[in-house]
């Protein structure tokens, strides 16, 4: 038997990022958007927890225990007392280490489909729990559509999307380690008043009326000055994009991939193409948006 589950990027379409917090972290007002660019997570019984990959960026995928789609297997079966004998191999199609949270993705990905491979009926409720354990942006991938994370962005809030947004993104060459875009955040920031953290009443209202001019007008990234210290080069990229007709662009994250806003799929796939020409990215992605979270897709029995 094998189960096979499927899990969307994100988009920060807001990001609000406070000082650093005691226990190291950061409180965010973080509005996530999922976004149809999709990981699939396969689970199937094995003598051991084994990992496996394929697709773009495969080659950078840990395949041992630290690979968060691994901690989630482990994390269940330790909740429900089973061995974690199983096979999890990962499609990719979601950048890796570009800021849209693939790593979050597989994880719950994993976590859905050993629930389901397994038997366990697991609460929503109780997966939400396990997926804030492993990592801040794990519950978003799990729930998908729109949401307001609060805490360290593991606290959601759903949000009315009103409409569907079309994107582009510009893929790196190269990736940014998210720890290493906060304490860049830490440093440009250190001796300053950082201001607490709030979700921005615009950006909603152009959310929930589905709005594309207003959501551009309302975009924002506390990290994208860190990003753009850490990786300059992403500049250019964000100027290609706005040349070439996006309505806004940012850093999606913690980088280095870039998002831009467009008005639909003509411009889309006008806006994509010019990217890729101009040299400043590896290769350029169109999605729209919101897009539903972790779902299973496919049950082989026998």
């Amino acid at each position: 038997m094998s189960v096979t589950v499927r899990v969307p990027a994100k988009v920060n379409v807001q990001l609000a990022v406070g000082g650093a917090r005691p226990d190291g972290f950061h409180d965010l007002a973080n509005v996530f958007l999922a976004v149809g660019l999709y990981d699939e997570v396969t689970a199937t019984p094995a003598d051991e927890l084994r990992i496996t990959c394929a697709g773009p960026g495969a080659d950078q995928v840990p395949l041992d225990r630290t690979n968060l789609a691994a901690r989630a297997a482990l994390a269940l079966a330790g909740r429900h007392g089973l061995d974690a004998a199983v096979h999890l191999h990962i499609a990719k199609d979601i950048p890796v280490a570009g800021g849209m949270a693939g790593g979050s993705a597989d994880a719950a990905g994993a976590l859905v489909a050993c629930d389901a491979l397994w038997g366990l009926h697991t609460s929503r409720n109780e997966l939400l729990d396990i997926c804030a354990e492993l990592g801040s942006d794990v519950p978003f991938s799990l729930v998908g559509g729109a949401a307001l994370g609060t805490g360290r962005g593991e606290q959601l809030r759903p949000l009315d999307v009103g409409g569907t947004f079309h994107w582009v993104f510009a893929v790196a060459d190269g990736g940014l380690s998210t720890p290493a875009v906060y304490r860049e955040f830490d440093r440009l920031t250190e001796g300053t008043e950082v201001p607490e953290p709030l979700a921005s009443q615009e950006l909603l209202d152009a959310l929930a009326k589905g709005d594309a001019t207003a959501l551009a007008a309302a975009l924002s990234n506390d990290l994208q000055p860190a990003a753009l210290s850490l990786f300059p080069s992403l500049a250019g990229t964000l100027a290609a994009g706005r040349n070439a007709g996006a309505l806004a662009g940012l850093v999606s994250g913690s980088g280095p991939t870039t998002a831009f806003l467009v008005r639909d799929a003509e411009s889309a796939a006008e806006v994509a193409e010019s990217l890729v020409a101009s040299g400043t990215c590896r290769t350029a992605r169109t999605a729209t948006s919101p897009a539903p979270g972790a779902t299973v897709v496919g049950r082989v029995t026998g």
